[in-house]
């Protein structure tokens, strides 16, 4: 796969005003042909100036195999412009951004993605799930080389008759109504230690917990207990932990130092 880190490699060879000179950081170049658009490799020469000769130049894709993407995108959610590549039937597909810059897609691999695993539950809101895919949009991860896969528990199915509190729209709850002692109650460690100090040992507490449902790895889940907010082991697998109403600053960094810790042993001989 080939995919430019920066658009700034890529140049537009539409027009030709100092002949086959290109600028001296073009390593690309998109030609616009009769026949649609076709990919270049160019090599430029040594030397000084802003404007160099070419040196070499190689056809990457012909204009049978190139198709430009009708909407701008954001470049830096380099994961999604992967995806929309491969999904468009072509080896090479070319996007422009908001200020008509350019880039391009060739022979995607969607491979190349590390597969980070989200542990969430709803409702209310998702809150590490929600951050995740708007950080995401705006392109914060693109430097990560991360796609997510989202594993969101409704704890509804648990069919507790009571829930942890009124925001997720409960009609009984721990935070708003008293218990008799014997209730069916959705909760984790929390809940279990307020209702063992409350109303006894009793009560029976179906396990909520994002974390516990952790299955697959590298992941980033949520979690309650501010003590287990950053990277380790859970359930056996490696991952990252963020708080229940984590700010999205605190969850870019957990899951940096999540992949960072993957990557570094490669999943295996990780540090406990």
């Amino acid at each position: 796969m080939i995919f430019p880190e920066e658009c700034k490699y890529v140049g537009l060879a539409n027009t030709r005003p100092l002949g086959e000179k290109v600028y001296f950081l073009s390593r690309w170049l998109i030609r616009e042909t009769p026949e649609g658009y076709e990919i270049l490799s160019v090599k430029p020469a040594d030397g000084e100036g802003l404007m160099r000769d070419v040196t070499a130049t190689w056809v990457l894709a012909r204009p049978d195999e190139t198709v430009l993407y009708p909407e701008p995108v954001n470049f830096n959610d380099r994961s999604r412009l992967i995806s929309l590549a491969a999904a468009s039937g072509y080896r090479c597909t070319i996007f422009r951004s908001p200020d008509e810059s350019r880039t391009f897609v060739l022979d995607p691999d969607q491979g190349s993605l590390l597969t980070v695993h989200v542990y969430d539950i709803i409702p209310p809101r998702p809150h590490l799930a929600a951050i995740l895919e708007e950080l995401e949009g705006v392109g914060l991860f693109g430097d990560l080389g991360v796609r997510f896969e989202y594993h969101i528990r409704d704890i509804r199915e648990t069919a507790a008759e009571v829930y942890p509190c009124r925001a997720g729209g409960f009609d009984r709850t721990l935070d708003a109504d008293p218990l008799a002692g014997k209730e069916h109650v959705a909760g984790c460690l929390t809940a279990q230690q307020f209702c063992a100090e409350n109303y006894g040992d009793e009560v029976e507490i179906a396990e909520i917990c994002p974390l516990t449902q952790v299955a697959e790895e590298p992941f980033i889940a949520r979690c309650c207990r501010g003590e287990r907010e950053g990277v380790g082991e859970w359930n056996g697998k490696f991952g990252g932990v963020v708080h229940w109403g984590a700010a999205p600053h605190t969850i870019d960094a957990v899951l940096r130092s999540a992949v960072a810790g993957w990557r570094e042993h490669e999943g295996s001989g990780r540090p406990r």
